[in-house]
């Protein structure tokens, strides 16, 4: 049992080995604490204000340990926070007002360690203006009313003073930016009434003079740190560095003594309760700068410091290619050199160089040169140099192996339209960027453009005469320093704009009647397919619409009718969208050969009617005047037996004679009027049958 004690006990003393940092226990030491007003100590209102804490931590930890933050104002904690992070701790006041004015002071607590920053103070200036409001116009004599005073946006504690006519006549303190108060008023007449406020601020309403001076003096305490570094002269890249902190004492001391070694916020070496810190390390470019010795003891910190300067055995290395710019699987060459070295430490030929990663399948050719092929994807590639147990790494290079542009392809963006300005694609479909795009146009170089992103387009603009100068242009592509490759001719199609727009009409104007089967034929020059659109004088819409693949179309109507007549004409456009018009046709449609046949013979028939009508009228009348005549003025004479033949075949039916009778004037002159010449009468006289007696008395 005993042995098993003692083995333990020997185990775990040669774990916990003087100057060896263990892993459960945080060795560290705060050396400052600052605290910081920004933009500035002295704002005005409305500012926004940050309040910047830093602790500086001596540690040999990699991890940032647990901090506690405690800002205060006027000695009263205002905000607490706990970070495992090294950056600033930070605190807002926005829009500041004056009561956060006052003295600020951040504290930090790390494991139990605390330090506190100095104290800042931030003066805040400017107030708002305060405003009344009274719930009362006019009151009685002896009537009480309500006062409101507001001071628009302050915090904090804040007196309110109320004045009638300027004098005082009450104050209120309260904790919000408004006070109510209840005002009488015990005279007849008008009363001005304000107010005014006053922020209360801690500690600065009133100062006494200074005391008298007592002086104090203070012995140094015995016990001081020493830090010894040798070389401390003429120190190059790979020497050995040996370094110590050591306590002098002059007197005993039963205080617990702390020995930190530190450089910048590394801390080295540490030790507790012994008098000695030893560190050694292999000196590097970086280790160049300040190392301190700090001795704490109680509250007492000691500090002291020495500066060493490590000059470089050989400067980083960098790592170039050339060429400058290489496509996949082409030949390139890296080279790996350090610019300078100390040539009375070290011969160039002591200084080695290697590429890393070693499967980067590159062949070494020289000191520091590597020949090989590109890879087909991006590569990392790193340079290291090494002379005397010193390592240096160039900065990574990154090999992006170009894609060689691929043929071009030529296209006309939308459409090509003959005699007006059209774009021209020029595009590849593989090819790292920046791709150089020329337009060709029978072997002349037009324009160039560079596409740098992925997004962009090389769009080229140009006009064509004529219809086979399409075929003229080219494209070339080119992505680096091999030959452009070029496209084939542009095949495209040219839009011809419309013109010479035709309107024929079949059959001719002169002979269109009803019945007929009319033609209308509309043609234009220029690139089918063609729109054409039919329209009638006097409406606003098309009759029709049709679209072709030829340069002509027409518009039929079968039957015509009367009240087709009308002025027409068409419209054409395509895809130039230029409208041509042809001349307007006035169609008249006339009566059918067959209406004007029946008219005709109907009129003549009513001509011939009318002529038979009035040749038997004045016939018939002639005859009956010449018998009448016969009868009274003279015998009928004996006819011939010839007449008497015809007589015989005449009607039974009497004959109805006229014969003209004039009657003399009346006797009685002076009642009946004179007439001039003769009044003919026409009286009805019958003949008698021959052979009858006339009864008639004459």
């Amino acid at each position: 049992m005993g042995l098993l004690l003692l083995l333990t006990c020997t185990l775990l003393s040669s774990y916990f080995h003087p100057g060896r940092v263990v892993d459960a226990v945080s060795i560290f030491t705060i050396t400052r604490v600052t605290l910081s007003i920004e933009p500035r100590a002295n704002v005005t209102r409305d500012t926004n204000v940050t309040m910047r804490c830093k602790a500086i931590v001596i540690t040999s930890q990699q991890e940032a340990l647990s901090r506690q933050y405690t800002l205060y104002k006027d000695n009263i904690a205002i905000y607490t926070k706990t970070s495992s992070s090294l950056d600033d701790f930070l605190y807002q006041l926005p829009e500041t007002r004056v009561s956060n004015t006052g003295k600020y002071q951040c504290k930090i607590i790390i494991e139990g360690k605390k330090s506190d920053s100095e104290i800042k103070k931030l003066t805040v200036t400017g107030l708002s203006t305060p405003e009344l409001h009274l719930n009362k116009g006019v009151v009685s004599e002896g009537e009480e009313l309500t006062a409101r005073c507001t001071a628009p946006g302050e915090t904090g504690s804040i007196i309110f003073y109320f004045y009638e006519d300027s004098k005082e006549i009450l104050e209120e303190q309260v904790h919000s930016n408004q006070a109510e108060v209840k005002l009488g008023f015990n005279s007849v007449g008008y009363h001005k009434i304000h107010c005014a406020y006053t922020v209360l601020l801690k500690r600065d309403s009133v100062k006494s003079k200074e005391s008298n001076n007592v002086n104090i003096s203070v012995r140094e305490f015995p016990i001081k740190p020493v830090l010894e570094i040798i070389p401390q002269y003429n120190i190059y890249e790979g020497d050995r560095l040996d370094i110590s902190c050591t306590i002098i004492k002059s007197q005993h001391s039963s205080q617990s003594i702390h020995l930190y070694l530190s450089q910048g916020t590394v801390l080295l070496s540490s030790e507790i309760t012994k008098a000695k810190v030893n560190h050694s390390i292999l000196a590097q470019a970086k280790d160049s700068g300040e190392f301190e010795c700090r001795l704490e003891i109680g509250n007492i910190v000691k500090v002291t410091k020495k500066t060493v300067s490590v000059n470089e055995l050989f400067s980083v290395p960098t790592l170039t290619m050339m060429p400058a710019e290489v496509f996949q699987k082409e030949s390139m060459t890296l080279t790996c050199k350090s610019e300078s070295y100390a040539s009375e430490r070290l011969r160039r030929e002591e200084l080695t160089y290697t590429l890393d990663p070693p499967e980067s399948l590159l062949t070494p050719k020289d000191t520091g040169v590597f020949f090989g092929t590109a890879l087909p994807y991006d590569f990392n590639y790193t340079c290291i140099a090494q002379a005397k147990d010193i390592m240096k790494r160039s900065n990574t290079l990154t090999v992006h192996p170009k894609v060689s542009v691929s043929t071009p392809k030529i296209s006309v963006v939308k459409r090509a339209i003959l005699g007006r300005p059209f774009e021209i694609l020029c595009k590849s479909d593989i090819g790292s960027l920046p791709i150089n795009y020329t337009l060709i146009k029978d072997y002349d170089h037009l324009r160039t453009i560079t596409i740098k992103l992925p997004d962009h387009r090389a769009v080229f603009t140009d006009t064509i005469t004529y219809i086979d100068e399409i075929s003229k242009y080219m494209c070339e592509a080119k992505n680096g320093h091999r030959d452009g490759l070029l496209s084939k001719r542009l095949n495209a199609t040219v839009t011809v704009p419309l013109s010479n727009p035709t309107l024929i009409v079949i059959p001719p104007l002169e002979e269109i009647s009803e019945g007929d089967h009319l033609y209308m034929i509309c043609g234009v020059q220029g690139t089918p397919p063609v729109t054409f659109r039919w329209y009638r004088v006097g409406n606003e819409k098309p009759l029709i619409t049709t679209t072709s693949d030829s340069n002509n179309t027409d518009y039929q109507v079968k039957k015509l009718a009367k009240d087709h007549s009308g002025t027409y004409y068409c419209e054409a456009i395509n895809y130039a969208l230029n409208v041509v018009q042809s001349r307007r046709v006035t169609i008249e449609v006339r009566l059918a050969l067959w209406k004007k046949a029946v008219i005709g013979g109907s009129c003549l028939m009513v001509v011939l009617v009318l002529l038979v009508v009035c040749v038997l009228y004045f016939r018939s009348k002639r005859v009956r005047v010449d018998r009448a005549v016969t009868s009274v003025w003279s015998e009928r004479p004996p006819e011939s037996a010839a007449n008497d033949e015809e007589t015989s075949m005449v009607s039974n039916e009497p004959d109805v004679e006229y014969t003209e009778v004039v009657h003399p004037p009346a006797a009685d002159s002076a009642r009946v009027p004179l007439r001039k010449g003769t009044d003919t009468v026409y009286s009805e006289l019958q003949n008698a049958p021959r052979g009858a007696v006339d009864h008639h008395v004459y």
